[in-house]
C-alpha cells in the first residue's frame, strides 16, 4: 500500500490545457558540480545583501528569503511549493474539513488566479463563480505580482468582513463580485437515492447516487458510510459524481477506490528511478455487492478524481460518463523543515491499472456525454449579445427593468428534484445505471451459461450497443 503521507493537493492543479499557443520547447537539464552550486549559493547571498542594503525602503526580509525559495521551487514544476508555517496549518486545516475564507480552490496561471471549482454549498458557488473563472483583482489590488499563497490569504479573512474580487470568464467583459467571507465546513461526500426524471414505469427503483466534492482526510469514511446506508435502502446501482472535484489525498482515492472493487490494482506510483514503483491494491469485498457503477467526470475532475475514475475503469468495474477529465497525474509529498515549516514538492507520477499515464491526457470517458443543448445555448446567448460589446448604448429602461424584476419576478430557488431533472449528465448517468441493472437481472435468470452474464462494465456497455442494433 501506498505511504500515508503521498498527497495529491487540490490547490496546486495547475490549468494547463488553457494556455495560449504552442507547448514551451523543453529546455535541456543542466548539471553544475558542487564548486558551482557553491559559486551560486554565494551569489545568492550577494543578491540578498545588495538588495537589501540598496532598496529605497525598508526591506522585508522574510518576505524575500520565503519568495526567493517560492521561485526556487516553482522552477521544477507548477506543483512544487514552499509552505510558512501559516500555509501548512491552512493545508492542514482544509484536509481535514473546515476553514475560513471563501470556498473556491483556485491556482495561478499566466500571471493570474484561475478558478478549479468553487465548494459545494459556500460563499463563492453561491454568488455563481465557476470552474474555469480568472481572479484578475482582490479589493481592487491585481493578482499578477502575487504569489498563489499570498492570493489566498488576501481571500481569507475574518468571517462576516466582504471582499471583493474581480472576475474575467470566457467570452464575457470582466465582473467585480462582492463576497462575504465564511467559515467554510467541507462536507466533502453527499449522498441520496434518486429516481430517473420522468420515470413512467419502475418508478419505485431507487439510485444510489454520491457526490464527492474533493478527497480530504475524512472523505473514505464518508464515502463507506453513505454505501452502507444507501445499500440499506436496496438501490439498484449507483452514480459517484467526481464532476469539478479538484482532488486531495491520495490514500482516500485509493480506500474509496477499495470500497467497491474485489481485487485487483488501484493505481501505481512511479518515482525518479525507473525501478521506484509503488502500487496499491484493492482487498477482497465490494460494498456495493456488484451493482451497477456510473462515474461522472468532467473537466474539472482532477488528480485523485481521476485515480478513483481510472481505477474503476480498467477493472472494468465501472461505466466513465461525461467529457475529458483533466489531466493531472503526478504525485506531491510534504517535506517539513523542522521549523514549522514545509516544502511540497513533486515526487512521482500516477499510472492507472493499465499503464496509462494521465498526465495532460486525462481519462477518456466510455461514454462521452455533455451537457444539455438547452444550456449551451443559454451559455452562448450570455457570452454573445450587443451588451458585450465595448461602449455598447445602455438601454435606457433598465433600471426600470431591473426594478420590475425585483417586485414581480423574484428568482425562485429550484428544489433539488428540480436540479436533478435538468441536470443531463445525471440523468444519463442514471439511466445506464438501470438500463445495466435491468440487463444483470435479466442475465442472472437465464439458463446459467457463462456467456450470458456480464462479466464487468465494458461488457455490459457493448451488450447495450449491441440491443441497439
Amino acid at each position: 500500500m501506498l505511504k500515508k503521507f503521498l498527497v495529491l493537493v487540490a490547490l496546486s492543479v495547475p490549468m494547463t490545457a488553457i494556455a495560449a499557443g504552442k507547448a514551451k520547447k523543453e529546455e535541456p537539464v543542466v548539471h553544475l558540480t558542487d564548486e558551482q552550486i557553491y559559486e551560486q549559493l554565494q551569489k545568492f547571498a550577494l543578491v540578498f545583501d545588495v538588495a537589501r542594503d540598496s532598496f529605497v525602503e525598508e526591506a522585508d526580509e522574510k518576505k524575500m528569503l520565503e519568495a526567493a525559495m517560492n521561485g526556487m521551487l516553482g522552477a521544477l514544476d507548477p506543483h512544487s511549493s514552499y509552505l510558512s508555517a501559516d500555509d501548512l496549518k491552512e493545508f492542514n486545516d482544509k484536509s481535514y474539513g473546515e476553514f475560513g475564507g471563501l470556498g473556491i480552490q483556485v491556482t495561478s496561471d499566466r500571471g493570474a488566479i484561475r478558478v478549479i471549482s468553487p465548494i459545494d454549498d459556500t460563499p463563492a458557488a453561491k454568488a455563481g463563480i465557476k470552474a474555469g473563472d480568472y481572479i484578475t483583482s482582490i479589493d481592487g489590488e491585481l493578482v499578477f505580482d502575487m504569489t498563489l499563497n499570498q492570493a489566498v490569504k488576501k481571500m481569507k479573512g475574518r468571517p462576516g468582513t466582504k471582499v471583493k474580487l474581480t472576475i474575467l470568464s470566457d467570452g464575457k467583459d470582466a465582473r467585480d463580485v462582492t463576497l462575504k467571507r465564511a467559515i467554510i465546513k467541507v462536507k466533502s461526500v453527499k449522498f441520496d437515492d434518486k429516481t430517473i426524471a420522468d420515470a413512467d414505469e419502475d418508478s419505485n427503483e431507487k439510485i444510489g447516487y454520491i457526490r464527492i466534492s474533493d478527497f480530504g482526510a475524512t472523505t473514505a469514511k464518508e464515502f463507506r458510510n453513505a454505501i452502507e446506508k444507501l445499500e440499506k435502502k436496496n438501490v439498484i446501482g449507483y452514480v459517484i459524481d467526481v464532476r469539478n472535484n479538484p482532488g486531495g489525498y491520495l490514500t482516500a482515492a485509493i480506500d474509496i477506490a477499495d470500497a467497491v472493487l474485489d481485487g485487483g490494482e488501484i493505481v501505481s506510483t512511479r518515482g525518479k528511478d525507473a525501478a521506484d514503483i509503488e502500487r496499491a491494491m484493492a482487498k477482497s469485498g465490494d460494498m456495493t455487492n456488484g451493482k451497477p457503477i456510473v462515474v461522472l467526470i468532467n473537466h474539472g475532475s482532477a488528480s485523485a478524481s481521476e485515480i478513483v475514475a481510472g481505477a474503476l475503469q480498467d477493472n472494468g468495474r465501472a461505466l466513465v460518463m461525461g467529457s475529458q477529465s483533466f489531466g493531472k497525474g503526478s504525485v506531491q509529498q510534504q517535506k517539513p523543515l523542522g521549523d514549522g515549516t514545509a516544502i511540497h514538492i513533486t515526487i512521482a507520477r500516477y499510472y492507472t491499472p493499465s499503464g496509462r499515464s494521465i498526465q495532460n491526457e486525462g481519462i477518456t470517458p466510455d461514454v462521452e456525454v455533455l451537457q444539455s443543448k438547452i444550456e449551451t445555448i443559454e451559455r452562448r446567448e450570455s457570452l454573445y449579445s450587443e451588451a458585450s460589446f465595448k461602449n455598447a448604448l445602455k438601454n435606457e429602461n433598465a433600471k426600470k427593468k431591473a426594478d420590475k424584476k425585483s417586485d414581480d419576478d423574484e428568482e425562485v430557488e429550484l428544489s433539488d428534484e428540480e436540479k436533478d431533472a435538468q441536470d443531463y449528465q445525471l440523468q444519463r448517468g442514471m439511466d445506464m445505471v438501470r438500463a445495466m441493472s435491468k440487463l444483470k437481472t435479466r442475465a442472472a435468470t437465464c439458463d446459467g451459461t457463462s456467456d450470458e452474464k456480464p462479466t464487468d462494465a465494458t461488457d455490459t456497455l457493448k451488450k447495450l450497443e449491441n440491443k441497439k442494433k
